[in-house]
């Protein structure tokens, strides 16, 4: 691979650094390498249900974690990806703190069920919502993302944005957790961490609510896993961290700027990377 961003990047001894064929882009960080078809039409601006409270959505919000998410796909992440979950003693040690007010996740973007794996390693509830990519409300997943929490970030004007966030109020007040990739796009396979957007650090703040930062590392696919997928499709590790916590007597800038950096340096430490090459934060920030 010729790409200066994996030219420069140094690991600890004996951390795995996956080689999967792809092509990745040595600048912007957020771009999105997915070419996904597109089926439906829905329009996410102020008329989109952000907050649905209808019989419908409880319904398919219960089948999507009781009868998908946690039995299906949890299963599928365990033997397609050999998943495997570390740092749960964190949880337990912080659980007062966590469930008070409920938690912001946040993790690599790095695999096509790397949500279902963070929050299969925090034994995520019915009730959580995810921000995501509204354009992906259209493709073949559509269902999928809705039924389990996902919230589609608006691109279409002032309005819209504000119905997103007072659905988010609505949703803290609810003691709802959030789940959020930093990074913005999947990178598949991806071994940097990229720099961290501030929308989940904005939340934080706002909300009071802690980070719970989430590495996903990788592993090489041996013994049983060679069967359930190519020998360069790495297996999976979610490392649950310690949360950091806003301080709201601070200012809300300081604070944001704070806790990513201190996200992004724990990150790094559960991922076991020495020398990363891309900084905390966007340059065009």
């Amino acid at each position: 691979m010729v790409n200066k961003r994996y030219d420069t990047l140094k690991v600890e001894p004996g951390v795995y650094v996956p080689e999967i064929g792809k092509t990745y882009p040595q600048d912007g960080s957020d771009q999105s390498l997915l070419r996904p078809k597109y089926i439906h039409n829905y329009v996410f601006d102020e008329n989109y249900p952000y907050l649905d409270d209808s019989f419908r959505y409880k319904v398919n919000n219960w089948i999507g974690y009781n009868i998908v998410l946690y039995p299906l796909v949890f299963t599928i992440n365990r033997i397609k990806n050999g998943l495997r979950v570390e740092g749960s003693e964190n949880l337990r040690r912080y659980r007062e703190q966590l469930n008070k007010n409920g938690a912001i996740t946040i993790a690599n973007h790095c695999n096509r069920l790397d949500a279902p794996a963070v929050l299969r390693a925090v034994w995520a509830n019915r009730h959580t919502r995810i921000p995501m990519y509204a354009p992906n409300f259209n493709t073949k997943d559509r269902w999928y993302m809705w039924a389990v929490g996902g919230i589609p970030i608006p691109n279409t004007g002032l309005e819209a944005t504000k119905r997103f966030y007072q659905a988010f109020d609505e949703f803290n007040r609810r003691g709802s957790w959030f789940h959020i990739f930093p990074e913005a796009a999947r990178w598949d396979g991806y071994k940097p961490l990229r720099p961290f957007q501030k929308g989940a650090f904005a939340m934080a703040y706002k909300y009071d609510k802690p980070i719970l930062p989430c590495a996903i590392t990788f592993r090489p696919r041996t013994g049983i896993y060679r069967l359930f997928g190519s020998q360069d499709e790495p297996l999976l590790t979610v490392k649950v961290g310690e949360p950091i916590f806003p301080d709201k007597q601070k200012p809300r800038s300081a604070e944001i700027n704070r806790m990513r950096d201190e996200a992004f340096s724990a990150m790094l430490k559960m991922l076991g990377i020495v020398n990363n090459t891309w900084p905390a934060k966007p340059e065009n920030e």
